[in-house]
């Protein structure tokens, strides 16, 4: 296993960018409109998503990227605000020419920065998927103990370095599995830069602003009236104790779900074409109805 990767060339596809904030990772695939751009979840590159990415590429043009601090992208400081990252998408599908509006489809973490894209440039988001979604209100929805430590994470919280090679090295083997299928001039490179010391180390710091984040979401406002698809899975447990959970206001509350690291491994990839197919053709024909959340496959 390679233990560092430091420099920004070598990505297996795509090209990187220059935005405001360095150079970063982009590949397009696919032809016509409404693009499709995928948002990774926490610490993910959006090479993950390559598998459902050639799926929509039958459709439609498909975007993947990493976001800056991540993957291929230049190696930035960890955590960022939600406006930085949300801004530098906004302008790397300007600088790299992607006609909007766009379909967003946001895994994760990444499900949350894609709401948050919308509520800042609606004009500019033709619908959303999203997938196993963060949602602001999410400590509603956990155990007393594990929303405690939630409101206490902290930017500087950091794993020794022990600790880290073994939990790097348990991931990889099981994202290894998970990818064993793909060409290995793929995931070879992708395991590499996710799983050497710092890649691995960035991943685990994108998340640890959290409750400043989950500020930014509300303070943008309410959700842009667009077609919305979201899908989640959930535990036999979760799904027993959802009904005992406190509710929430909002067409997105009950996505509020406990985000294991498991869940980084993508859905079926056809569920996700599917579910993006139908946001892609509601966004043709909207309804004048606030677009109805879904569940889609693995609920």
């Amino acid at each position: 296993m390679v233990d560092d990767v430091t420099d920004a060339a070598g990505a297996p596809l795509g090209t990187r960018h220059e935005v405001s904030g360095g150079a970063m990772l982009l590949h397009r695939s696919g032809t016509g409109g409404p693009a499709v751009v995928f948002l990774a979840g926490g610490g993910m590159s959006g090479l993950y998503y390559w598998n459902v990415h050639n799926l929509v590429a039958e459709f439609t043009t498909s975007v993947l990227y990493d976001r800056l601090g991540l993957g291929w992208s230049d190696s930035v400081d960890l955590p960022r605000s939600g406006t930085q990252v949300t801004d530098d998408l906004h302008e790397l599908l300007r600088v790299t020419a992607v006609p909007g509006p766009h379909v967003l489809v946001g895994h994760s973490l990444g499900g949350l920065y894609a709401r948050l894209y919308a509520k800042r440039f609606p004009g500019e988001v033709a619908g959303l998927v999203l997938l196993d979604p963060t949602h602001e209100d999410i400590v509603g929805y956990l155990p007393e103990e594990k929303a405690q430590r939630l409101r206490d994470v902290k930017t500087g919280d950091v794993f020794p370095p022990e600790q880290l090679d073994v939990m790097r090295a348990a991931y990889r083997t099981t994202f290894g599995r998970a990818l064993a299928g793909w060409p290995a001039a793929i995931r070879e490179p992708l395991l590499d830069r996710g799983y050497g010391r710092e890649g691995f180390r960035q991943s685990l710091r994108e998340p640890m602003n959290l409750p400043r984040l989950f500020g930014e979401v509300r303070a943008a406002g309410p959700d842009p009236d667009v077609p919305l698809t979201a899908g989640q899975r959930q535990p036999v447990a979760a799904r027993q104790n959802r009904d005992r959970r406190p509710r929430r206001n909002g067409h997105l509350g009950r996505c509020a779900e406990s985000n294991q690291a498991a869940t980084r491994v993508m859905a079926p990839p056809s569920g996700v074409s599917s579910m993006t197919s139908a946001a892609f053709t509601s966004q043709a024909s909207p309804s004048p109805d606030r677009p109805e959340l879904t569940t889609g496959p693995g609920s």
